[in-house]
């Protein structure tokens, strides 16, 4: 098992990420409830939470290892090239974390290290 301090991750969620965030949300909520979100995410402070507990309350399975984007983000890992932060949306109607944007990098930092803090931002 890697240490997580052999994670890297940007100090902000990469710009791409939050068009895609939207274009996830926008299939479980309304178009205006989308934008709210992600105007949300942008402003909202970094948090870091495990990445086992990131999987336990998205209710979400693990990637298995042959998926090619969860294979590029661990490449990245190994390469010491920094990972984006995750987005994040809670759904208390369901009692989940919704993955706006993010989960093939959960997957791969969850194979590297299941304890490793991933910095999030999360409305």
């Amino acid at each position: 098992m890697a240490d997580a301090a052999d994670i890297k991750w940007l100090p902000e969620p990469e710009e791409k990420d939050y068009p895609a965030a939207q274009s996830y949300l926008g299939l479980l909520h309304s178009e205006t409830e989308t934008i709210g979100l992600v105007k949300r995410l942008r402003d909202a402070r970094l948090s870091q939470f495990k990445a086992k507990d990131i999987f336990r309350a998205s209710g979400l399975s693990l990637l298995g290892v042959s998926n090619s984007h969860v294979d590029k983000d661990r490449q990245k890992i190994k390469d010491g090239k920094a990972l984006s932060p995750l987005l994040l949306v809670r759904d208390p109607q369901n009692g989940k974390v919704v993955i706006a944007d993010g989960y093939h990098r959960l997957c791969a930092v969850y194979s590297v290290n299941e304890d490793a803090l991933i910095p999030c931002k999360i409305v």
